[in-house]
């Protein structure tokens, strides 16, 4: 007969421990994914590197970290060990394969890398006995518990950086510029990076403008004010036709307008030196949790701090509001 375990019997040290990124790539996880393997390395660990996510985990895509010169990679954007959207994952039978594919190799802990869906699996690997720890990467920055994710700050950069481009064309020509960036359900690349441009117009889910709205003012800004251009920022998921939308606002105001979606070029680039900064402390915090024999743990970077909450904790907690802010700001840059 099998014995129970004790109640308080005190975990077994870990040996092996593994990383996996997982949904949106994200500039900042390689940095991530090199300061893990070199702290599992400096702590005596044997780290291995998970390819194409949870997809991976599940058909035993796993391999040794040190036949790989991770060094190189701290300055790549994306991550290099892949990733994938698995939504198989939420069934316990593909769930419990994975779990198999680790006690095969010996390996007792799971880093994951990536958003919310990401922390759900690491949560559900925790339950069934897979020592794991949660690291925020997604440029959507829509992870509570971390003040910014692994990715945020360079995707707001790009998103800077293109919009002061489009920003250039568009006083040369007396124009209005829709903006649509990334950010999924949060409004955090369209604040931020509506503000840092000095956008006249920030539009997320907080408040989503009616056509007529927009157009008066966009009517206001350009032939009232004349002012030489005008920026609106959109957050995605909130119109379903931007070119349409901009065919409008030119019909009745008579201002040429165009609409641009930054699409998937705000996830690439090399990550700021900021990013690789977060990046590698929370990789590097990952390994000293595992070595305290902690588990089922989200890593957050709160007030210049490095955090460590259970990540069903970190998964409810509130997201910041922005309307007030955007609003702001809105009417700051419209003077």
């Amino acid at each position: 007969m099998a014995l129970k375990k004790k109640k308080n019997e005190k975990k077994l040290p870990i040996r092996k421990v593994a990383i996996l990124t997982s949904g949106g790539d994200a500039p900042g996880m390689n940095s991530a994914i090199r300061a893990i393997v070199k702290a599992a390395m400096w702590k005596g660990l044997e780290p291995y590197l998970v390819y194409e996510g949870y997809k991976g985990l599940t058909e035993g895509n796993i391999k040794p970290a040190s036949n790989v010169n991770v060094d190189r990679f701290i300055n790549q954007g994306g991550t290099f060990i892949y990733s994938a959207r698995y939504p198989e994952f939420k069934d316990e039978k593909v769930r419990l394969k994975a779990k198999k594919q680790l006690d095969k190799m010996g390996i007792e802990a799971l880093i994951v890398i990536g958003g919310d869906g990401s922390y759900h699996g690491a949560q559900l690997l925790h339950t069934i006995g897979v020592r794991t720890i949660g690291l925020p990467g997604t440029i959507d920055n829509d992870i509570s518990s971390s003040d910014y994710t692994i990715g945020f700050f360079s995707a707001l950069e790009t998103i800077v950086q293109n919009v002061d481009r489009i920003r250039d064309t568009s006083r040369s020509h007396h124009r209005c510029m829709i903006v649509e960036v990334m950010g999924r359900f949060a409004g955090d690349l369209a604040t931020h990076s509506g503000i840092a441009t000095g956008a006249e117009l920030i539009i997320t889910s907080e408040k989503k403008y009616s056509i007529k709205e927009i157009i008066d003012i966009v009517d206001q800004q350009m032939n009232k004010n004349k002012k030489e251009s005008m920026i609106i920022v959109v957050a995605e998921h909130l119109y379903d036709n931007l070119d349409k939308i901009a065919k409008e606002i030119e019909q009745k105001t008579n201002v040429v307008t165009r609409s641009i979606v930054l699409s998937q070029v705000q996830r690439g680039g090399a990550p700021t030196g900021f990013e690789r900064y977060v990046a590698t402390q929370m990789g590097t915090y990952a390994i000293e949790l595992l070595c305290e024999n902690k588990s089922g743990l989200a890593i957050g970077f709160v007030r210049n701090q490095l955090v460590a909450e259970p990540i069903l904790e970190a998964l409810t907690k509130p997201r910041p509001k922005y309307l007030e802010i955007t609003e702001k700001y809105s009417k700051i840059n419209q003077e």
